[in-house]
């Protein structure tokens, strides 16, 4: 019979191995993701598709015909193809029409039949195409040859009014949506393979990744059938069958994939301000001063007027300008270590600085080697 001190021991033992193992987790928990949402296979991708076409059926606001002359002649043409002809010197400003770009973006295995949904965006100055209803536009791909026809009636996400020199706008209403508005008439060719063999195309180029992903392969089908062959391709050897590789393919993309840490990344908008970091940040304990530097400018206008009894003086209008420089001093703040994302955040949240601020911290404390991180700026 075990005594119960040693039962404390042991009880005390396994509360422990428990809290390291809960720790463990805390510093980075293993991530599964499918193969098809860390790569996708070369050759299977979308072809962008582009059109020039005319909206009819607005309520006044189209294009004006003097400062968007391609207008009219569109409309010209149009009528022509339909046994229309203008009589000559006649000049149309038709203000019910606006000339459109119409993108549309054409699937892997897209067949013949199949609806598309297009975007349509105003190519002159319309101020609204709410209401109005694409012609029949043809799209045409990278080499010219037409893939799809659209036609339909714009959905336009906006709404707006203008009266005796006011607007009130709600939204874009430049711009629209055809849903389904696409046939497709050309199919484009799509081999999954070249040679028998696959080509996977990582999303981010990471050695880990690969290898993982040609693991789970070689583990699921056997035969060493999955290479990597660098940070970015993995390559797999076919069924020799091709009845077979739907089914092959089918069973890849599900297979699961134990994802490796990340490699440490701060993304900085500096346009908005916005500072994202992933869970691999860390930091080393440093210490930071941040000042706020404000310029100040008031212009005063100030009227300078002749004497009474002058001849010739005019009254002149100036700007006195005063200028005020503060300078907001900062006290040294030290940052302890952080091994975690937590740390991290709670770190620099204690520096109280603003988003705006915090771009110029993290840039100067990655120089000073304090931040354990690549930084990117888009």
């Amino acid at each position: 019979m075990m005594q119960k001190p040693d039962a404390d021991r042991v009880l005390r033992a396994i509360v422990l191995i428990s809290l390291l193992a809960a720790s463990a987790a805390v510093w980075w928990p293993a991530q599964a993701a499918r193969i098809k949402e860390v790569a996708s296979v070369q050759g299977v991708r979308p072809n962008q598709l582009t059109g020039f076409g005319l909206v009819f059926g607005l309520d006044g606001t189209g294009d004006q015909a003097t400062q968007t002359p391609f207008t009219p002649q569109a409309l010209t043409a149009f009528l022509q193809q339909n046994g229309i002809t203008l009589p000559p010197g006649v000049t149309m400003q038709p203000r019910n029409l606006a000339s459109v770009v119409v993108t549309a973006e054409l699937p892997a295995f897209a067949q013949p039949g199949q609806r598309l949904d297009v975007n349509v965006s105003s190519a002159g100055n319309a101020k609204s195409l709410r209401g109005g209803l694409l012609l029949q536009t043809a799209l045409r791909g990278a080499d010219g040859q037409i893939y799809a026809i659209a036609q339909g009636n714009l959905i336009v996400g906006g709404a707006g009014a203008s009266a005796g020199g006011s607007k009130v706008q709600i939204n874009h209403l430049a711009s629209g949506r055809v849903p389904e508005g696409a046939t497709v008439e050309r199919a484009v060719p799509t081999a999954m393979s070249v040679n028998g063999v696959l080509q996977l195309d990582l999303q981010s180029n990471d050695f880990a990744t690969a290898r993982a992903v040609a693991n789970a392969i070689n583990n699921a089908k056997g035969g060493g059938i999955a290479q990597a062959v660098d940070g970015r391709v993995v390559r797999v050897r076919m069924p020799a069958q091709a009845t077979e590789h739907v089914g092959f393919m089918a069973d890849i993309e599900n297979l699961d994939v134990v994802l490796e840490r990340p490699a440490a990344r701060v993304v900085l908008n500096a346009r908005t301000g916005s500072v994202v970091m992933n869970e691999a940040v860390t930091l080393s304990s440093c210490a930071v001063a941040h000042g706020a530097l404000t310029v100040t400018v008031n212009s005063t206008p100030v009227v300078s007027q002749p004497n009474a009894l002058s001849t010739g003086g005019k009254t002149v209008q100036a700007e006195k300008a005063d200028i005020a420089i503060t300078a907001q001093g900062g006290a040294i703040m030290q940052l302890p270590a952080g091994a975690k994302l937590s740390d991290v955040v709670r770190a620099l949240n204690s520096l109280g600085a603003t988003p705006q601020d915090l771009l110029a911290i993290l840039q100067a404390m990655k120089s000073a080697g304090a931040l354990k991180a690549e930084l990117e700026v888009i």
